[in-house]
């Protein structure tokens, strides 16, 4: 059956499946509509179940405009929570997936019957350098990189990759209103080669800090795993907490990050389960046509 699994991590919601069972292809066009909520299911991405020799699982991440990312933290726990709904991880609660970004591994810490799991996945480590987040220019450290706005405006950056790139500014206050203005033209900048994600975020304790997310490739979001440790990871590495294990607080709820002293990550949240879903005749004949 061409069917897919819907779950959310603080939400940000992701559809998983498995490309084999489609009767499409999933393309730009295809994910598009997919992903969109008026016409299609509605969702934050796809996560596509694909093999790998390198681990476990591999999977392929799209955002909602098409195109594909190199991680998502949030949508490596949601596919953890697919692969245990799937009953294809046998006894297990630790594996190895392949992502776009790098080998991540992952593990099932809790679980009920109510459709809620507590996952840990292991991010890798954050760099701290304009060639790994795609920044152009002079090979450089990017803790406190002063991006110049078309505008003329200039915002201090602390520009990270976690195997995908990242943008973090950190203020004093965070005005949503101003940020949604301010996030695209960042996203976009023609300075990262690839674009980035963007975070605004404030220290407000030694061990947690406020985060607002704009994602590429999807626009403001409730909560981003990968984002999240970004933000920690560059907390921790401009001093404005004192604390390796981090709360990252966004508004659609609480994260936790651990970065250790060889700057290694390690994220841990929660993921609740949705529905699963088929789509329908007239759906499949749409999506072929695309």
């Amino acid at each position: 059956m061409a069917r897919f699994f819907k779950a959310h991590g603080l939400g940000n919601d992701y559809l998983a499946l498995d490309p084999e069972t489609l009767p499409f292809e999933l393309t730009p066009p295809t994910v598009r509509m997919i992903c969109d909520r008026h016409r299609g299911v509605g969702s934050d991405g796809i996560l596509a179940l694909v093999p790998s020799d390198a681990a476990d699982f591999g999977v392929r991440i799209f955002n909602p405009d098409g195109s594909e990312a190199e991680k998502s933290g949030n949508g490596l726990r949601i596919f953890a929570a697919y692969l245990l709904s799937e009953r294809r991880l046998g006894e297990t609660r630790r594996f190895s997936v392949e992502t776009r970004g790098g080998i991540v591994r992952i593990a099932i810490a809790e679980s009920d019957d109510a459709g809620a799991w507590m996952v840990e996945v292991e991010m890798g480590s954050a760099a701290f350098r304009s060639e790994a987040v795609g920044l152009s220019g002079p090979a450089r450290e990017t803790v406190t990189e002063m991006l110049e706005m078309p505008s003329g405006e200039r915002l201090e950056i602390t520009a990270v990759s976690l195997g995908n790139p990242h943008c973090v500014i950190f203020q004093d206050d965070l005005d949503p209103e101003l940020l949604r203005r301010r996030a695209p033209r960042v996203s976009t900048h023609p300075w990262f080669t690839r674009g980035t994600n963007v975070q605004f975020a404030r220290a407000v304790e030694p061990a947690a800090v406020e985060a607002w997310v704009w994602e590429r490739g999807a626009g403001e979001t409730l909560a981003s795993g990968s984002s999240a440790c970004a933000v920690a990871a560059a907390a921790v590495r401009r001093g404005l907490v004192s604390e390796r294990q981090i709360e990252v607080r966004m508004p659609g709820g609480t994260l936790h990050v651990e970065v250790r002293p060889d700057w290694s990550v390690r994220l841990c949240g929660p993921v609740e389960d949705v529905c699963w879903g088929e789509f329908t005749a007239g759906m499949l004949r749409r999506l072929r046509n695309l």
